[in-house]
């Protein structure tokens, strides 16, 4: 598959699942109204806003204006990895994600890997792809966590605010 078209079909697709996580949402109006809730509802968005728009600057930067795509990588990769950490670090405090750990810590490195490729896109050569090819694979991986997200919240954290119980331990 061409790339333009992974992105253009990837950008797509990521924008829908912002669409379908905010239906979601609605349903569960209670989510927004405790603090810890709503960072994580925050953060399972992110985690499918800033692919969509990282797949949205690949394609208008590409191979014509390569330093497009490379910074706004760059940018929303540090944005998403600053939030992820921020997420675990009030989580941990709060006690609302401790199911949600292990999959927003391999998240934030999944944003750190994003942000060495677009600064230094040559590094994917070591692996025989060009810079947008492994950002996009990276990208793939950063959704896939997201659907990890989505399930471990609904199923726990999610699930106990809709019970009353406010444990994370219903998984």
């Amino acid at each position: 598959m061409d790339v333009s078209t992974f992105y253009a079909l990837f950008a797509a697709t990521c924008f829908t699942l912002v669409g379908l996580w905010w239906n979601v949402v609605q349903g569960h109006a209670d989510w927004m109204r405790l603090p810890p809730l709503r960072r994580i509802v925050g953060g399972i968005y992110l985690s499918f806003l800033l692919p969509a728009l990282m797949g949205l600057f690949a394609q208008v930067g590409g191979s014509e204006a390569p330093g497009l795509w490379r910074a706004s990588f760059v940018v929303l990769a540090v944005v998403g990895c600053v939030s992820t950490l921020r997420l675990l670090a009030r989580g941990r405090r709060d006690d609302a994600s401790g199911l949600l750990s292990p999959a927003m810590g391999a998240a934030a490195g999944i944003y750190v890997l994003i942000a060495v490729v677009g600064a230094a896109p040559g590094v994917a050569g070591a692996i025989g792809l060009s810079g947008l090819q492994a950002e996009a694979l990276l990208l793939i991986l950063l959704v896939m966590l997201g659907h990890g997200l989505v399930w471990r919240f609904m199923a726990g954290v999610g699930r106990s605010a809709d019970t009353g119980d406010r444990s994370p331990a219903h998984d």
